[in-house]
Formats: structure tokens, C-alpha cells, sequence
């Protein structure tokens, strides 16, 4: 575990204070899967106060169930007093807790291959779930009696279908059951930010469309949006891994209008960066430019191949390569012009305008624009040749 030597910091501290620490969770299974990863998070049998005490850096981000943040040279560990969560009153958080054993903490969590221990001290799995044996069988698989974990964390469906289509695994027939049994539940008691994350993770793995469309076959993709149309989502394979999440949704939207778009935005609660590029790929798709001015400024946009790279995605196979090779003539064509839009730099700028007699306001705003139309309309990269054709009309 030399590989990561601030984690095994923590284990050794509490271990010399005399205390139970494990890796826990998702880094157990993905250890085991021979899956490299960073994202560790420690369970102990020493309480909050104990860890807050131990280490000189800590945040107490979940002290009421036992979760503290601990912090060494910038890394950021989440380290958990083993617990058992008790009274679910709102399908997503226990109201209390109690401090329990390993075992317990084991069975309160969500699927077997996710309940498993690692001492990296003594290089030993602890799987009270039969973690190890789902794992081998490639099964997700609720820890006890899964309509009781759905109902603890109605989150829990959807992060079973990720789970799924991220490893390529079966979900196990009661677990399957449960899911469809409460899929309607999923709201108001998950916060749409949460299944964002979701999504989010799923996207990251690139396994988004395998999502979606396990999400639909267990109906829960119409309890997050009862207006969406499946037909045609397949198309979201051909979108470049760059295509930020939100465009994979679109396509369940076929025929919405660019409000609605952004209502969409808003509702999923996204960024105001996000909602920029839902209205960039609009106009993309819809907005055909009318001359070589609005094509240069289309491609200097940043959002620029990805938008054209998705819209090659909706053309016939037969017409995409022919539809890539025009976009990359044109943008060839406009180098220079799109460089200079990129860096703010136009052939004619104001000072020369000035030095042509033209004062400063609305008159030679008019002129700059119509220099830059000239100068990428017509390709022509000299100044004094703009100058000359736009003081003379």
C-alpha cells in the first residue's frame, strides 16, 4: 500500500491509538477488481471526537453520523465511525444513528460488493456480505432485504443500474424486483442534484446511453422525466466523450424548443456554463449561418467541435464523413479569421479608424463591425484595403 502513503497515515495513527481502521467500500471493490484507485474512504471503531483529536487538519462535515474529513498535505480522506443507521423517515437519510461494530456497519450499506473491508496492514479482506462471492459472480446485489435498503435511500436504484452498467453486471432478480417496485418512489425524496451525480458518474465511466437505457427498462428514466421520448437515444453513442452530459439528455427531447431546453437546465439545477452550451448546440443545429462572418465567429466558439461533432452524430452514416470533411474545408478556409476572433485581435481596430478621422461612438462601433465583415467575408487580412472600402461608402 506504499502507493498510498497518506491514507495508510491514517490507518497507522489509529491504529497506534489503539483502534479497528479499514479501507472501506468502493476502493475494496475496485481492489479487488484490480481497478487503480485513489478515492478511499476509512472506517474505524474510534469516534469523531477521537479522530478530531488525532489528526491536526480535519473538517466535521457528518459529525452527527459519525463522518469526519481528514486533511494531510492537501489530500482529503473521509473517515467514518462504523454505525448503524436507524429511523428512515424520508426514503434518503437515517434521523440518527448509533455507533456499532464492523459487522454492523457492513450490513447497513448498500450492495454486497460495496460492503466489504481492506486492512492494508495485514493485507485482509473482511466481507461479512459475501462481497467476494457476488463479485466473482458478477451480481449487484442489496445487502438483507433490498426493498428495506430502497426504502432507506431511494437513491440506491439508480446507483444498482450504474453499478451495473458500469462493471457489466447482472443485477440479481430480488434486487431487480425491488427496483421496479419502487421506482416511482424516487421523488420527492431524492433531490434531482443527486441523480445528476449519478448521471454524471455514469458519463465519466462512458457508460451514459447503457445508463439511460437501464434507467428505462426499470422505469425509474420516467419518473425523472415523464415527458421524454426513447426513440432515437441511441444516437448519443456516436457523441464525443467531450460532449458534456446535459447534450446526452437532448436527444430525449427531440422536439423541444430552446426555452424549454433551459427550462430542462434548470430544473436538473445545472450551470450557467452548461445552459451556454445547451444554447450554443441549439443554435448549431437549427441556425445555419448566412455568411462566412457568422461561420468564423461559430468556430471560434469553444464549444465549437463538440457542438459539430454531436450534430454529425444526427446526420445519416452514409453523410457524416461528407458532412465532417465540409466543416473542416470551411475552417481551414477561416483560420486566420477565427485565430484573430479567438484572440481579440481584428485587422482594423479602433486606433486606426482614429487615425482616419473617425471619432469614438456609435459611427465607428458601425465601422469596426463592417471592417470585420469585409475582412472575413472577403478573406482580405491588409487593413488599409478595409479602410478603403468602408470610408468610401
Amino acid at each position: 500500500m506504499d502507493e498510498h502513503p497518506h491514507a495508510l497515515q491514517i490507518i497507522h495513527t489509529l491504529n497506534h491509538a489503539g483502534f479497528i481502521a479499514y479501507y472501506a467500500g468502493g476502493w475494496v471493490r475496485d481492489f479487488l477488481l484490480k481497478h487503480p484507485s485513489d478515492d478511499i474512504d476509512i472506517a474505524t471503531n474510534a469516534p469523531p471526537e477521537t479522530i478530531q483529536a488525532l489528526f491536526p487538519h480535519t473538517i466535521p462535515v457528518g459529525i452527527a453520523f459519525g463522518i469526519v474529513i481528514v486533511v494531510i498535505e492537501g489530500r482529503q480522506f473521509e473517515v467514518a465511525t462504523f454505525r448503524q443507521d436507524l429511523d428512515y423517515h424520508d426514503g434518503r437519510r437515517p434521523s440518527r444513528i448509533e455507533f456499532a461494530t464492523a459487522v454492523e456497519d457492513a450490513r447497513r450499506r448498500d450492495f454486497t460488493i460495496n460492503g466489504m473491508f481492506y486492512d492494508p496492514l495485514t493485507e485482509q479482506i473482511f466481507d461479512y456480505v459475501h462481497g467476494k462471492e457476488d463479485l466473482a459472480a458478477k451480481i449487484i446485489r442489496a445487502i438483507g432485504n433490498p426493498h428495506q435498503r430502497i426504502r432507506e435511500d431511494r437513491l440506491r436504484m439508480i446507483r444498482a443500474i450504474r453499478l451495473s452498467c458500469r462493471f457489466g453486471f447482472a443485477i440479481e432478480s430480488a434486487t431487480a424486483a425491488a427496483i421496479r417496485a419502487h421506482a416511482q418512489e424516487l421523488f420527492p425524496a431524492v433531490a434531482i442534484e443527486r441523480i445528476w451525480q449519478e448521471l454524471t458518474k455514469g458519463h465519466a465511466f462512458g457508460k451514459l446511453f447503457p445508463m439511460l437505457m437501464g434507467l428505462h427498462e426499470f422505469g425509474l428514466l420516467e419518473a425523472i422525466f415523464p415527458e421524454l421520448n426513447i426513440e432515437g437515444l441511441s444516437v448519443i453513442e456516436e457523441y464525443p466523450q467531450e460532449a458534456p452530459v446535459i447534450a446526452s439528455l437532448l436527444p430525449l427531447f427531440p422536439h423541444s424548443t430552446l426555452p424549454q431546453q433551459i427550462a430542462l437546465c434548470q430544473k436538473l439545477k445545472l450551470s450557467k456554463l452548461d445552459q451556454q452550451f445547451v444554447t450554443f448546440l441549439y443554435a448549431v443545429r437549427h441556425e445555419v449561418p448566412r455568411d462566412l462572418f457568422e461561420w468564423a465567429h461559430l468556430y471560434a466558439n469553444p464549444f465549437a467541435e463538440v457542438a459539430v461533432q454531436i450534430s454529425a452524430a444526427h446526420e445519416p452514416k452514409s453523410q457524416k464523413g461528407a458532412f465532417l470533411a465540409e466543416h473542416e474545408k470551411r475552417r481551414t478556409l477561416l483560420a486566420r479569421s477565427i485565430e484573430r476572433i479567438e484572440q481579440r485581435n481584428p485587422v482594423v481596430k479602433s486606433a486606426d479608424l482614429a487615425n482616419a478621422g473617425i471619432a469614438p461612438g456609435k459611427e465607428m462601433g458601425r465601422l469596426l463591425l463592417e471592417a470585420e465583415k469585409i475582412s472575413i467575408n472577403e478573406q482580405i487580412h491588409e487593413p488599409g484595403l478595409i479602410l478603403q472600402k468602408i470610408l468610401r461608402r
